[in-house]
């Protein structure tokens, strides 16, 4: 046992660690309302998600306490938070066993059972184990392992299977943890650099946004392929499906077809399509449509979301970089569905200029620069705390006294320690966020999938314990006096291949943080292909060397999309009911993108409002610029699966720096040959066919002026070239 010393009182400690866990709940229930409906989310999904999310979050109370507790001497009291060792000794193995069993049996079963597309629970629950052998028979075959190894080593069955599943559960939690970290250190530091400069922040966005729009329109496709197949088998009557008659009404109810849309399945069958239907349904097909009905909603409403977080990021960077001229963002219009800080502010519309335009990218270089050197003493103390444990960083930062040769810990380094603690447990987080993970899980507000949910909660239940324990060892051999060490860390140093794995496998965190940090990711995905999925970051930091993505248009492209969203005339608004928008009614500024130099250089880049926006700061029509500005002729280029479309006449407004003098050159000639008139003798030449002419051609130009000759110089003939001459 653990002796420590007994201090007069402990109950300040304890009503200090009941109000923290009281916040700590307050905060993860805070985070569920804000992903789930906490109203129409079954209780089944909400429990289990949130001890998977409130466990781990206490361990940072924790391990502060069991460190200042564990640190005490007779004599001297270093003021910090402390606990009794029966009563840290309880709280820990109720929060590790807990999360032990949420990690590895309750939410895997429970993401398969809400995944499953049957509708009786006894069905559901054994496709759901069905799902999850494959797992089991891998985590228990190494499981097996480890035990023989165990018993070979030490003998005895008794608790050699204790002693086996701690170990293996955190080396493969370690092995995670490790790679995750080591890119959220590197990622979250980087995204603020990068988000200081609004024009690259904006320049970025609008990158993406042909991306974005595209995988959005390919889930609506895939949905509205789902939906008439259900429609299709609705209109079967008789055989097999009299059978299933109340879950196909089901199926029917979850879809969005109008009256009119059987119509079209007819169309498409006439057409010579087979029917995707079989001749017998049984249950199972009825449980994989379900199941692929229910994915192809939240694939729809991930992308919807993810379409209009970025624009309301596009405009938001818009109207910071308008308003330099002005020198106001003004208060305008705001959402009814907006929450209470968005509909009242403190905020004079020049100081909200002072504080978007100058204050905060201040900030955030600021706020990275602090992260970006706890990333390189986090990275350090990986390093050495194997063989040089003295020269940890974080060591001297929690540990503020020294008596003799037992250092002390008082309630500033358990403060420091908690924090150390909350940043590497984001740096991991977010990078599971960022990863382009299996069957396209993702976090939406409001609207996250419960198999989704679930996953996500239990990476954070697996990845809470060994960053904890990591953590633990980078302050030198204070950490094997604490209650934790007693109970979790002996069995992990067990064996020398356990003691030896835990030293200098985090070493290893040099891999993914040079792999981050020099984009090997992005290069890797040059090499193997387009079809690989990395990383978001990397795609960025693709963005920023060529200007582009892969697979993606220009900024340019990305640009005239936003701007055609938000002036309403882009076909995604019907698809925006599903995903809740922005508010209606209101026209937003054309956005263009200014000079990459900074934010003074490029802050006249932007085009003058057009109608009255409504935006992140409500934006007013007469706030943003001046009024009088003339706006910019944008391309009218269509961005997705179809072909080009046409190009408008203004290209020439762009920024000298954004062309070349051939593209500059080649702009001006298709202007000046698209304004010409086609005489009618040259529009009844015929294309001979080594040119590509048919019959069916009238001849070498068209009424609009786009001749053939313009293909010389970028154009399309019918629109869709991007003007730039080839050679």
């Amino acid at each position: 046992m653990i002796e420590i010393a007994a201090s007069p009182s402990s109950v300040p400690s304890v009503i200090f660690a009941v109000v923290a866990l009281f916040c700590i709940f307050v905060i993860a229930l805070l985070i569920l309302r804000y992903y789930l409906p906490l109203r129409t989310t079954p209780a089944f999904l909400l429990v289990p998600v949130f001890f998977a999310l409130w466990l781990p979050a206490s361990m940072v109370l924790l391990v502060p306490i069991d460190l200042a507790s564990s640190a005490m001497v007779d004599d001297i009291d270093a003021g910090g938070i402390w606990l009794q060792p029966r009563a840290l000794r309880v709280s820990w193995r109720i929060t590790y066993w807990l999360t032990f069993a949420l990690t590895w049996f309750i939410l895997p079963i429970l993401a398969e059972y809400a995944d499953s597309g049957y509708r009786e629970p006894k069905a559901k629950l054994l496709d759901s184990l069905r799902s999850n052998a494959q797992y089991y028979a891998i985590v228990f075959g190494i499981g097996a392992l480890g035990l023989i190894y165990i018993i070979i080593s030490y003998g005895g069955l008794s608790t050699s299977l204790k002693n086996a599943v701690i170990p293996l559960a955190y080396c493969w939690g370690l092995i995670l943890a490790i790679y995750l970290m080591g890119h959220g250190l590197v990622s979250i530091p980087r995204r603020l650099f990068r988000n200081a400069n609004v024009a690259d922040r904006l320049r970025r966005i609008q990158v993406q946004a042909p991306r974005v729009y595209e995988k959005m329109d390919d889930a609506e496709t895939e949905l509205e392929d789902l939906e008439m197949q259900v429609a299709e088998l609705s209109r079967r009557k008789g055989g097999s499906v009299s059978f299933f008659e109340d879950w196909v009404e089901e199926l029917v109810d979850m879809t969005n077809l109008p009256e009119s849309q059987p119509g079209r399945a007819s169309v498409v069958r006439g057409s010579g399509n087979q029917s995707p239907l079989p001749n017998v349904i049984t249950e199972k097909y009825l449980a994989e449509l379900t199941r692929r009905l229910v994915r192809a909603r939240h694939a729809r409403s991930r992308y919807v979301s993810e379409w209009n977080r970025l624009l309301q990021d596009a405009v938001k960077a818009q109207t910071v970089l308008d308003s330099a001229a002005s020198k106001l963002i003004a208060l305008g219009k705001t959402s009814p569905n907006a929450g209470f800080w968005d509909r009242h502010t403190l905020l004079t519309p020049y100081t909200r200029f002072l504080l978007h335009y100058h204050l905060v990218p201040y900030l955030q270089i600021a706020l990275a620069a602090i992260l970006s050197l706890a990333s390189v003493c986090i990275v350090w103390s990986e390093v050495v705390k194997g063989l040089f444990p003295q020269l940890s960083v974080i060591r001297y930062s929690v540990i503020h006294h020294q008596v003799g040769s037992k250092g002390q810990i008082g309630f500033a380094g358990q403060v420091i320690a908690a924090l150390w603690m909350v940043y590497m447990c984001a740096a991991a987080l977010i990078s599971i966020t960022e990863v382009k993970v299996w069957r396209g899980r993702a976090l939406v507000r409001r609207n996250t999938a419960q198999e989704s949910a679930f996953w996500y909660a239990s990476q954070v239940a697996r990845l809470s314990v060994p960053l904890t324990y990591n953590f633990m060892t980078f302050l030198g051999s204070i950490y094997k006096d604490t209650v934790f060490f007693d109970f979790l860390g002996k069995l992990i140093n067990l064996t020398p291949l356990g003691k030896w794995f835990d030293y200098l496998f985090p070493a290893f965190i040099l891999l993914p943080v040079c792999a981050t940090l020099f984009g090997l990711y992005g290069k890797v995905k040059r090499v193997v292909g387009f079809g690989v999925d990395v990383l978001d970051d990397d795609d960025d930091e693709d963005t920023n060397e060529r200007g582009t993505a892969y697979g993606t248009g220009s900024w340019r492209e990305g640009r005239d999309l936003i701007e055609r969203e938000l002036n309403g005339t882009s076909a995604t608004l019907r698809a925006r009911a599903s995903g809740g928008g922005r508010s209606a009614g209101a026209a937003a500024p054309i956005l263009s993108i200014p000079r990459a130099g900074g934010r003074g250089a490029g802050a006249g880049g932007g085009a003058g409002s057009r109608g009255g926006p409504t935006t992140p700061f409500g934006t007013s029509p007469d706030a943003g610029g001046p009024s009088s500005r003339p706006q910019a002729n944008t391309s009218a280029r269509r961005v997705g699966r179809s072909g080009g479309a046409s190009s408008a006449v203004g290209l020439d407004n762009e920024h000298d720096d954004d062309e070349n003098f051939f593209e500059a050159l080649g702009h001006r000639v298709k202007n000046t040959i698209d304004t010409l008139d086609t005489p009618k003798w040259f529009q009844e030449i015929k294309k001979p066919k080594w040119m590509g002419g048919g019959e069916s051609e009238q001849g070498g130009g068209s009424s609009g002026g786009n001749s053939d000759l313009t293909r010389w110089f970028g154009g399309g003939g019918g629109g869709g070239g991007e003007g730039r001459i080839r050679l």
